[in-house]
């Protein structure tokens, strides 16, 4: 910020405060959830002249300006679809076996649907449904299962798919714990660190706060066996943070 201020005008103090992120490749920005502020539209800071958005592409990811990460699974859930459907065919096809097939939805698929996914808030409704995804892409893989009681052929069961492959519930948690214990490990010169211990001035909106991505954090910890609060501190030894991540990954997600 201090760099694009130099040899122009210096923006409003107010400003400084409520623009949470800035795209300088793209000249647009986003403000703050708090509707107190009064909004004048774009602003311009030397030569750049900034547009305000709602959302916006950084790095591959939709960042919104109410921080929901909803937008961006569903965005990944359908780029999903949208490579499934490019090797169905393979995924049907008779000649290849499963193990093969489990492969290639690992490399090809599984990748697109979880990208930036260390970063997400995760509810019940979006662990919904990425497993709802998956189990699409799992039953074409393993196919129809022959029902000794019916004498038919049916789909195979949500607790038959959850024993035959993992939930990328899973992978998520791994991912995310080994991001957080990253993050934990920075100096306090680094923005990324900053942003995790700092605490935004003004009051809370009226309702039930929104779930955060560090209440994710401690909810994973928790079910590795790790019920303290001050995680960071936890995070500072490698070799136990890893052990903790190691442990997410052997989790068995329904």
């Amino acid at each position: 910020m201090a760099d694009l201020c130099e040899g122009g005008n210096e923006p409003p103090g107010s400003i400084k405060a409520i623009i949470y992120v800035i795209n300088i490749f793209k000249p647009v920005f986003r403000f703050s959830r708090d509707e107190n502020i009064v909004r004048n539209g774009n602003i311009k800071i030397g030569n750049l002249s900034f547009e305000e958005v709602e959302k916006f592409k950084y790095c591959g990811a939709t960042v919104t300006n109410i921080n929901d990460t909803r937008e961006e699974i569903k965005l990944r859930i359908n780029m999903g679809n949208a490579c499934y459907y490019s090797v169905e065919k393979l995924l049907s096809s008779s000649l290849l076996s499963k193990n093969l097939k489990v492969r290639i939805y690992k490399k090809i698929i599984l990748p697109v649907v979880l990208y930036g996914c260390e970063t997400w808030t995760l509810t019940l409704r979006e662990e919904d449904r990425l497993r709802v995804f998956e189990n699409k892409v799992l039953r074409k893989i393993f196919r129809a299962k022959w029902d000794e009681v019916t004498g038919e052929w049916r789909k195979l069961h949500n607790t038959e798919l959850y024993a035959l492959h993992s939930s990328p519930v899973r992978n998520i948690k791994c991912r995310r714990l080994r991001w957080a214990g990253h993050v934990a490990r920075m100096g306090e010169s680094r923005n990324a660190y900053r942003v995790l211990v700092g605490r935004p001035e003004g009051k809370r909106p009226l309702g039930r706060p929104r779930r955060r991505w560090e209440d994710n954090i401690k909810m994973d910890l928790r079910e590795v066996g790790y019920d303290d609060r001050e995680w960071i501190n936890l995070a500072q030894d490698r070799d136990r943070w890893r052990a903790y991540v190691r442990a997410a990954m052997n989790l068995r997600v329904p």
